[in-house]
């Protein structure tokens, strides 16, 4: 009677390598990503308050933050305290959460839209945040700036979901076009308010602040952009299962379970709010929300779950260190770190254009 052993059925990768097939790359666990992320950018916040005219150390800037929040800490020096408290830390924090949450809003429209190209203004929420921002400096109230600013990206965005139910199903495709047409009767509603009620220096400020500025931070900047990219991103973070589904289609996402349009314009109108909330405290900032994803995404995988919270931490790293050159690259003058974002931002985006080819951008 003759005994027969069976063998272990092989597994996927030894299959794949029989077949001449290469095997997938292995990641980089998320909790080692996260947490070399979380500490690069605890020291660049750190580092960057130590830049500038005033000479200042780590250790000074650790200590007085340290003493704002009750440690028992040899104090510092009352003015070298008010720079880094009052000065450069809430300029630095509000960069940290402005490039988390653009990083965020255009991983998210990439995936909603399935297009590689989107970025967070692409509703016209820039540009309706630009005319209510514009309303309030010409007419000298700048302290409701941010008030206007996010109350102009939500209505921009009211008039493009409007605009793309006209007349038809509403989809991502007539949504993207509608919000083209709505970015540039923006654009010229700007254009108008500017030509015919400007003088003086406000024409310095409102181009500062269309070209995207952090230099008016405040610690209410701060309270405006962190709490939106805690809230917000939290929630998109978690619906990354969801977002991994529509890379698929919309037929197959809704062969999973899920409410495709419900689904679709839930997040969008959340991607709407974080990004009318990151406009009204810097501007329009470019670059940021196109570029981090797929830097990122070579790194993490496709995997929203993975791409998502990297590449808001790498977002928040990337603005902090953008607008440290804004601030200093030509002192006493200063940059708009808009500007600073699209020099560094058109060069990485062509490498990864040619690195990735056409195929993967089509």
């Amino acid at each position: 009677m003759s005994t027969t052993t069976s063998e272990p059925a092989p597994t996927r990768a030894a299959q794949d390598r029989a077949d001449g097939v290469p095997a997938a790359p292995a990641r980089t666990p998320l909790a080692v990503l996260l947490a070399v992320g979380v500490a690069v950018l605890v020291a660049t916040v750190l580092v960057a308050v130590t830049i500038g005219p005033a000479d200042l150390s780590v250790s000074e800037v650790a200590r007085s933050i340290g003493g704002h929040l009750g440690l028992d800490v040899v104090p510092v020096e009352r003015l070298r305290d008010a720079i880094v408290w009052e000065l450069r830390l809430p300029r630095v924090l509000t960069a940290a959460a402005v490039g988390a949450g653009l990083a965020l809003a255009g991983a998210v429209m990439q995936s909603l839209t399935r297009n590689p190209l989107a970025d967070p203004y692409l509703l016209g929420l820039s540009s309706g945040a630009s005319l209510g921002a514009v309303a309030v400096l010409v007419v000298g109230v700048g302290l409701l700036l941010p008030v206007a600013a996010f109350a102009g990206a939500l209505a921009a965005l009211a008039a493009t979901l409007a605009l793309a139910r006209t007349g038809g199903t509403l989809t991502p495709g007539r949504a993207v076009l509608a919000g083209l047409a709505v970015s540039q009767l923006c654009a010229a509603g700007t254009s108008f308010v500017i030509f015919w009620t400007a003088t003086g220096d406000s024409y310095r400020e409102i181009l500062s602040w269309l070209l995207g500025s952090l230099a008016g931070s405040t610690w209410q900047s701060v309270a405006i952009s962190a709490p939106a990219v805690l809230v917000v991103g939290t929630v998109l973070v978690l619906a990354g299962l969801r977002l991994d589904a529509f890379a698929f289609g919309d037929t197959a996402a809704a062969a999973l379970g899920i409410d495709v349009d419900r689904t679709r314009w839930t997040l969008l109108t959340l991607v709407a709010l974080l990004t009318g909330a990151m406009v009204a405290v810097s501007g329009a900032i470019g670059f940021v929300g196109l570029v981090l994803p797929h830097a990122v995404g070579s790194l993490t995988g496709p995997a929203h779950r993975r791409l998502l919270p990297v590449a808001a931490v790498t977002g928040a790293v990337f603005l902090v260190w953008a607008d440290t050159l804004a601030r200093t690259v030509f002192d006493p003058r200063e940059l708009p770190v808009g500007i600073v974002t699209a020099l560094v931002g058109v060069p990485v985006f062509a490498v990864l254009l040619r690195r990735r080819g056409g195929s993967a951008w089509t």
